[in-house]
C-alpha cells in the first residue's frame, strides 16, 4: 500500500494526540471488529473550538486522519468545522488508498460526534444542526 509523504507524516508525528479531561463535546466512532476506533474531544468558547485532542485505536490511515482533521477545525467555529467532509480530509492528505477511504468518513464522524455530544450538553438537539452519526458496522468495506 502507497502512502502519500503527509500522511506517513501524520502517522508518525501525529497532531493533538490525547485527551481533554473538562472537554465540552466527546464523540467516539468506530468498530471494534475492524479495528479502528476513533474518540474525539473539543472545548468549545463562543461558538468556536479552541481546543480539540484525539485518540485512535487502528490503522495508520485512521491516525494520519484523526490528526489532521484535528488541525483542519482548531480553532475554527462550529459551522466551519462542520464543512469539514471526507473528501477535505482526503485531499489535505494527499490522498489515501480506495481501502483506506474509510478511515477519513471515521474521522468526519468523529468531530461530529464530538459536537452532536456538545449540543446535547447544551439541551440542544444535534441532529438538525450535525446530521446523523453514521456508525461504522459494515466491516467489509473497511478492510
Amino acid at each position: 500500500m502507497i502512502y502519500s509523504e503527509k500522511v506517513m507524516d501524520h502517522f508518525a508525528n501525529p497532531r493533538n494526540v490525547g485527551e481533554i479531561e473538562d472537554a465540552d463535546g466527546v464523540g467516539e466512532v468506530g468498530n471494534a471488529k475492524c479495528g479502528d476506533i476513533m474518540k474525539m474531544y473539543i472545548k468549545v468558547n463562543d461558538g468556536v473550538i479552541t481546543d480539540v485532542k484525539f485518540k485512535t485505536f487502528g490503522c495508520g490511515a485512521a491516525v494520519a486522519t484523526s490528526s489532521i482533521a484535528t488541525e483542519m477545525i482548531k480553532g475554527k467555529s462550529i459551522e466551519e468545522a462542520l464543512k469539514l467532509t471526507n473528501k477535505a480530509v482526503m485531499e489535505a492528505l494527499d490522498g489515501l488508498p480506495p481501502q483506506k477511504i474509510h478511515c477519513s468518513v471515521l474521522a468526519e464522524q468523529a468531530m461530529k460526534a464530538a459536537l452532536s455530544d456538545y449540543y446535547r450538553r447544551q439541551g440542544v438537539d444535534p441532529e438538525p444542526i450535525v446530521g446523523k452519526i453514521h456508525e461504522c458496522d459494515d466491516c467489509e468495506s473497511c478492510h
